[in-house]
């Protein structure tokens, strides 16, 4: 019997040891091949009179997962695009004399407002150096209108179709199904503007929220049609009768309205650029892809010692590691010290896109940067998001900038607790306690919350909340009572965050990176990125996993305000732990 299970335990393990032999064996093929291919592919792959195909047609994210590398090793699609890598394309392209145009892609772009802006902004220089922007687009969605309306000229498939409609937001209350099924959420607030926990509280929506809301896509539309009005020479009243009356509604009135400047089927589009480019029809179109471009680290300057290292600050704020979607105390504190402490490295840009999260943890990257700042500069650069704990990890910086269209400030505290005594008590379940003192229980989610757990809550609150008044305060030389005016957790958009103090000037990363440059007093510099995150055995097998795919989708698919509760419920009790600097809503605009 024992030489049976010494027997079957060694076959067991050399299985696995095979498997994962395997797998390493593949990765470091795989990566020996990218790597020559890419050496190859970067001197011979593009030739005169070519065009860089820029498809913009993957999820695009500021710091993309490291399992993606690992795909892509055993030739597997990517999954995500980074935008800095968008944005560096765009450039190499309009460096290159052997590149004529581009051929753009953005019908259904996955992207923030602000990460849209970036690549829009990234188009205009490129047309600025007199190089043309061709788009075509099965059916461009408004954000994908966006983008593609810098072009020179656009295309549209005869039975496809455009929306131009306005921005809006739905959020969705809960009152009324708590109230029902006895699941409700225990809720602790400061700031009449957070209203992240509004929906459990009550049927319908603020005069704040809505306020608030309302002036945010107000400000944001300002922006989008501002831009489209100024690339298709029309005015801004005329793209606002459009959206108003859905005048695009069809491709042949969006041609009529200037939107469009032609229907074309695909094939015939490629003739008109082979046209554009002087060529015959017989001639086959050179196009080059982002990845040939990025080929080879093309954009890495030679014999430059000089860094400026990009921290990646991407996702909800929370206790734990973090990754390149969470932003965890553990290895973010490691990438702020490192960076620091490197020779190399002149500069740290931290580039945020976060809704926020923990206030314990928020307060805990503050420091570390605050600490980093004391030995070089220190710039942020803010994305779709730059809220509440996001803003918090950004107020001490030397520099901020924020995309007109970034969602930031909402300098405000909350705490949520879920709350099951109403259904238990439907069903017959009573909770009993023993205690050797009144508030030794602290909470529970069977019974009601008590008077003293609720004031040692609202005493931890007021206290963030100071806290985080007093950190806006220092690091954007405001006095308490001009903070207290632009606080109480209210978001804004770049725009007024400029005009409110919360932010220095308006622009993107490059504009951020240059600003650093420009503080550390180099002229020259490569890139460097944190958190450098490896992708684990975990990782890598829950590549395989068939349910991984179903599981992401039902997820995506649950409303966006029910993930705060989803989230409140893997929390423990401490009141540290549930005090949240986070954005006050989570605000899908449409």
């Amino acid at each position: 019997m024992n030489f049976l299970r010494t027997f079957f335990a060694s076959l067991l393990g050399t299985i696995v040891a095979f498997v994962v032999g395997f797998i390493l064996f593949f990765m470091i093929i795989g990566s020996l091949a990218s790597s020559l291919g890419s050496e190859k592919t970067a001197s011979t792959i593009i030739q005169d009179n070519s065009i860089l195909s820029l498809k913009l047609d993957l999820p695009i994210l500021d710091n993309i997962p490291g399992t993606q590398n690992f795909q892509i090793s055993l030739g597997l699609d990517a999954e995500s695009v980074k935008l800095i890598d968008i944005v560096t394309a765009i450039e190499l392209a309009k460096k290159n004399d052997k590149i004529k145009g581009i051929h753009l892609r953005s019908d259904y772009l996955m992207a923030g407002w602000s990460q849209a802006k970036t690549i829009r902004d990234a188009l205009a220089s490129f047309k600025e150096s007199g190089k043309f922007i061709s788009a075509y687009g099965d059916y461009f969605t408004q954000m994908g209108y966006y983008v593609a309306s810098v072009a020179d000229s656009v295309f549209v498939n005869p039975n496809g179709g455009l929306e131009l409609k306005g921005l809006a937001s739905e959020v969705l209350y809960f009152k009324d199904f708590e109230d029902e099924y006895g699941f409700k959420m225990e809720v602790i607030r400061h700031g009449k503007y957070k209203s992240a926990v509004e929906p459990y509280l009550t049927n319908k929506m603020s005069v704040e929220n809505r306020e608030q809301i309302s002036v945010l896509l107000s400000s944001l539309w300002e922006n989008i049609s501002s831009e489209i009005a100024a690339s298709r020479n029309i005015s801004v009243s005329g793209i606002d009768a459009i959206a108003s009356d859905l005048k695009a509604n069809l491709v042949d009135n969006a041609v009529k309205v200037g939107l469009i400047d032609q229907l074309s089927y695909k094939s015939d589009y490629i003739n008109k650029l082979k046209y554009e480019l002087g060529l015959e029809l017989s001639d086959k179109l050179r196009l080059v892809s982002l990845e040939d471009l990025l080929a080879g680290n093309a954009a890495y300057k030679k014999g430059v010692r000089d860094q400026i290292a990009i921290i990646y600050a991407q996702g909800p704020i929370l206790f734990g590691d973090g990754n390149e979607t969470q932003i965890g105390d553990k290895n973010f504190v490691q990438s702020i010290e490192k960076a620091a402490k490197s020779k190399r490295v002149k500069a740290i840009v931290l580039r945020v896109d976060s809704p926020g999260g923990s206030a314990m943890v928020s307060d805990i990257l503050w420091k570390a940067l605050e600490d980093a700042k004391k030995k070089k500069p220190l710039v942020v650069s803010m994305g779709n998001v730059a809220a509440s704990g996001g803003y918090y990890i950004a107020c001490g910086a030397d520099k901020i900038f924020a995309d007109p269209m970034t969602i930031t400030g909402s300098i405000g505290v909350f705490a949520t607790l879920p709350n099951f005594k109403g259904f238990t008590d439907d069903i017959g379940i009573k909770a009993e306690h023993v205690m050797t003192h009144k508030n030794a229980m602290g909470y529970s989610p069977f019974e009601s919350i008590s008077p003293g757990f609720y004031k040692s809550a609202l005493e931890g609150i007021e206290h963030v909340y100071d806290t985080f008044k007093q950190r806006v305060a220092d690091g954007r030389n405001l006095s308490l009572d001009e903070v207290e005016k632009i606080a109480q957790g209210r978001v804004w958009t770049g725009v007024q965050a400029k005009e409110n103090g919360l932010v220095d000037a308006l622009g993107g990363l490059n504009d951020a990176l240059e600003a650093a440059a420009d503080l550390a007093e180099i002229d020259e510099y490569n890139l460097t990125s944190y958190p450098k995150i490896e992708a684990d055995f975990d990782d890598i097998f829950g590549l395989m996993n068939p349910f991984s795919t179903l599981k992401a989708e039902i997820k995506s698919a649950l409303p966006k305000e029910f993930s705060l509760f989803v989230e409140a419920s893997k929390l423990n009790n401490n009141i540290a732990h549930r005090i949240q600097t986070r954005v006050p809503y989570l605000l899908d605009i449409k």
